[in-house]
């Protein structure tokens, strides 16, 4: 398999009405993992079937490696884009066992290569004893495997995942999302993951693209988009955030919860956004604060603080075996630096 980049430039799609995509722009790396994270009805899904020539783009350019495969002078049938498409579902069919699903999309001649079967299986980490077996003799799991090895056997230079571990349990998502990305990498296989789960979206890939209304608010490396977000908004969404009204002088910032470094150097008004995993407790001393209510989570546990005169509200990620409890009086400290944006007119 020869991986393939892909570049979307200025993509712009509707159902007849207001814009699902708005001048959407995205350049995936050959052999390269991209998340489009988004809230539901954000045009996540939109993208990818656009990418898949599932739906006629009004405006844009969608390239993979350097074959045009939409813009004003037409598009590629989605059968002629060499392109894996791995829906919620798996979609497999029922009458089929196995190995019927995973020949089903090649060519009528391949179909009878039934010993590529077992290889496929042992790449997406599935028994080839399982060959035989029918779609509702399996797991949830290994149904979503399977509709990755069908994708895989067409040997396509781009693989699109429409959220495929969404109706997994817990324990077993993991499983199946970590066999998924061993086997993509396998292949060498470039890869859009279309998710609204963050944690998905960050352990997954090698780029996040964040997308609200449309719109992509930022792209950049897992790392880039958590730990310093664009906006207020992208912090939020990829998770827990504080927002500390603060004034900024250069590299420090003075707010509540005392002078605070900087990641970047800010002046005047500004909110600062604080991590709970930013927060450490200890005993009390100096900045000191009045434990409200602990949620254990085993490895870690959610406290939410009252800050001592004071109306501040503050929320702490701790190691699960060092919680407080309700009532304790704990210190607070912020060690290293916070991100800070500027405060928005008329917010008080």
């Amino acid at each position: 398999m020869t991986s393939a980049g892909i570049t979307i430039t200025g993509l712009t799609v509707g159902y007849g009405g207001p814009a699902v995509l708005d001048q959407v722009s995205l350049q995936v790396r050959p052999g390269g993992t991209t998340a489009v994270l988004g809230p539901s009805g954000s045009g996540k899904t939109t993208l990818l079937r656009a990418l898949a020539g599932f739906v006629r783009p009004a405006h844009g350019q969608i390239e993979i490696g350097a074959k045009v495969l939409t813009d004003e002078k037409g598009m590629v049938a989605p059968e002629r884009r060499g392109i894996g498409y791995v829906r919620q579902d798996g979609a497999l069919f029922p009458h089929l066992d196995v190995t019927g699903n995973i020949l089903f999309g090649l060519p009528r001649a391949e179909r009878r290569r039934a010993a590529q079967v077992g290889p496929l299986l042992e790449l997406v980490g599935l028994s080839p004893d399982l060959a035989r077996r029918r779609p509702d003799q399996l797991s949830g799991g290994q149904q979503q495997r399977v509709a990755l090895a069908r994708a895989l056997a067409r040997e396509p230079a781009v693989v699109l995942l429409d959220e495929p571990f969404s109706s997994l349990d817990t324990a077993l998502r993991a499983a199946t999302r970590e066999a998924t990305l061993t086997a993509l990498r396998e292949r060498g296989a470039t890869t859009v993951l279309v998710t609204h789960d963050q944690a998905e979206a960050l352990s997954f890939a090698d780029q996040v693209a964040v997308m609200f209304d449309g719109r992509f608010a930022q792209i950049g490396t897992p790392a880039e988009v958590y730990d310093a977000p664009a906006t207020p908004e992208v912090g939020a969404f990829l998770g827990d955030t504080m927002l500390l009204p603060g004034l900024a002088d250069g590299r420090v910032v003075d707010c509540v919860l005392g002078k605070l470094d900087l990641t970047e150097p800010a002046t005047g008004d500004v909110l600062a956004m604080i991590r709970p995993e930013q927060l450490v407790l200890g005993a009390p001393s100096g900045l000191t604060a009045r434990v409200v209510s602990v949620a254990y989570h085993g490895p870690d546990a959610m406290v939410r603080l009252d800050l001592t005169d004071t109306t501040t509200r503050l929320v702490a990620r701790v190691p699960g075996h060092d919680a407080p409890e309700n009532g304790d009086l704990v210190g607070v400290v912020v060690p290293g630096a916070v991100r800070a944006y500027p405060k928005p007119a008329g917010s008080g």
